[in-house]
């Protein structure tokens, strides 16, 4: 590599926090049109090290080339100005502001001369890339993927020379995805360089160029992904010896314990989806895992499901036989229902509270208790059995849980709601931004449990983990589910047309909501 086709050259780079060392000597370089993927588990020092190059916090020790030259970048506007543009995971756009006004907001003075002018660029822009986004429209009208072509386009009118996209593909739909593609590939052949942050190693190998990995902080690896497999890719991330997640072998369910006869919440907020006659059915001894982009009735479906919403009819949710529509979500627990919920900290765990305590809250009938009252050495006791069963990296059963690390908080609520025995596990997002090393543990945790006789029900919108553990499939769209089939009778772009709304006959309202 000529020392002048590097855009960026990353030299030595280290950064410390207090008790930690988030980047460590990091050496790497990106050539102009390159699209370079930056891997590594979580806590190996991706995002401090993408901070440091979109000037939100700045190296310690080394130093940064940009066309060869040193630069310090000491604020995201500073990177901008040079040519730096970075889409977060999670977009920062206002919901009741059109697309044109959510790019003028975030543009530097002197980027553009007036609003026509800006309509003008942005009608431009969105037919050159095929981006399909509309100036004139309300943001909580369009889609996620909507969204990140607005993110894009934003990054795109400062004359973006830099893309660095925060894991791009986690909500969108295996045909956005596509697009995406389509749209990275075409500024990387005109010479914008792109920097991919991804858990997604299929997507890697079909996309990126190059690929440096991260491990505690240090750079472990480099490889071609196109030469690689998600397999090998994986092991340079998390070493030889760790396990990871396979094919699971599929299962038929038994007996149906959980049904929702046309269940129908409205939303609970001006923006919400609600759910609109919703049948499906649950078996005892399989996973079904439920499809869909964030946003399309996800939550509703999860809160009426596990009792957090009781506004359904008693008889729109019969669990065991029973009516449970109007049973409180302790009282569901009781029926022997356990919930892995999407929000970890706050509504899986307290953030304050010991693991502990923690434990408490869910597992008080297992013997916590005497007569009224707390068995503090058995609460503790058991909490302990959770760590070690679930290889929990923490200090001990006294840490806050808000000390945790996403993955590590993640195996302690799954085991712990899994202790329980339940007979009805509702799971949300399982391993949404787990790693690799915790995934394949989940995983693994989900499947003996299902063996065990369980009935588990999955909301993912990772549609590859949904066909790795599901024994049927089923998608949510605006509200309204999917009949479910077997997980071998269909396949990723049949489930991604339905995720897109693709199962929805609009001649027949009825159509397109039978019983899963």
């Amino acid at each position: 590599m000529n020392q002048h086709d590097s855009l960026l050259e990353l030299w030595q780079v280290s950064k410390r926090y207090p008790g930690v060392i988030a980047n460590d000597q990091v050496s790497m370089q990106l050539e102009k049109g390159e699209i370079l993927a930056l891997l590594g588990e979580n806590g190996a020092g991706k995002s401090t090290l993408v901070k440091m190059i979109y000037g939100v916090v700045q190296a310690d020790e080394g130093g940064i080339l940009w066309n060869g030259k040193e630069v310090k970048i000491t604020s995201p506007n500073m990177a901008r100005a040079m040519g730096i543009g970075m889409v977060f995971q999670h977009f920062s756009v206002f919901e009741t502001l059109t697309v044109q006004e959510n790019i003028e907001l975030s543009l530097d003075a002197g980027v553009v001369k007036d609003a026509a002018a800006l309509r003008a660029k942005i009608i431009e822009l969105s037919a050159n890339y095929e981006l399909k986004v509309d100036p004139d429209r309300y943001v909580y009208n369009l889609s996620i993927g909507e969204r990140q072509r607005l993110e894009i386009l934003r990054c795109l009118i400062q004359d973006v020379k830099l893309l660095i996209l925060d894991e791009p593909t986690s909500v969108l739909t295996p045909q956005e995805v596509s697009g995406l593609f389509k749209v990275l590939r075409t500024l990387a052949s005109e010479g914008c360089s792109i920097l991919f942050i991804s858990h997604k190693l299929k997507e890697v190998t079909a996309l990126c160029d190059r690929a440096v990995i991260l491990r505690g902080g240090k750079v472990s690896g480099e490889c071609v992904p196109a030469n690689e497999t998600p397999d090998s890719i994986a092991r340079m991330m998390v070493g030889s010896d760790a396990v990871l997640s396979e094919r699971y072998h599929k299962r038929i369910g038994s007996d149906e314990v959980l049904v929702t006869r046309d269940l129908t919440v409205p939303p609970t907020n001006p923006f919400g989806t609600g759910l609109n006659k919703v049948n499906l059915s649950l078996h005892r001894g399989e996973i079904l895992g439920i499809a869909g982009v964030a946003g399309n009735g996800q939550e509703d479906l999860l809160e009426a499901l596990s009792g957090e919403d009781t506004r359904a009819e008693a008889s729109n949710i019969v669990m065991h036989e029973r009516n449970v529509g109007k049973l409180n979500a302790g009282e569901r627990r009781l029926l022997g229902m356990s919930y892995v919920p999407a929000d970890r900290l706050g509504q899986g765990a307290v953030p304050e509270m010991s693991l502990a305590d923690n434990t408490l809250l869910t597992s008080a009938r297992k013997g916590l208790t005497k007569r009224g009252l707390i068995l503090p050495h058995k609460v503790v006791e058991l909490a302990k059995a959770i760590i070690h069963h679930n290889d929990v990296k923490c200090h001990n059963a006294h840490s806050q849980a808000k000390s945790l690390s996403g993955g590590n908080l993640q195996k302690f609520i799954i085991g712990r709601e899994v202790d329980q025995e339940p007979d009805i596990l509702i799971c949300a997002h399982p391993t949404w931004g787990v790693d690799i090393g915790a995934a394949s543990a989940i995983h693994r945790q989900l499947i003996e449990l299902r063996d065990n006789g369980a009935a588990i029900l999955v909301v993912s919108e990772d549609i590859d983990e949904l066909f790795m553990i599901s024994d049927r499939i089923a998608a949510l769209y605006e509200g309204q589910l999917s009949q479910a089939v077997h997980t071998e009778q269909t396949n990723i772009e049949q489930v991604g047309k339905w995720i897109a709304g693709g199962f929805i006959n609009h001649d027949d309202p009825e159509e397109g909501l039978r019983r899963a």
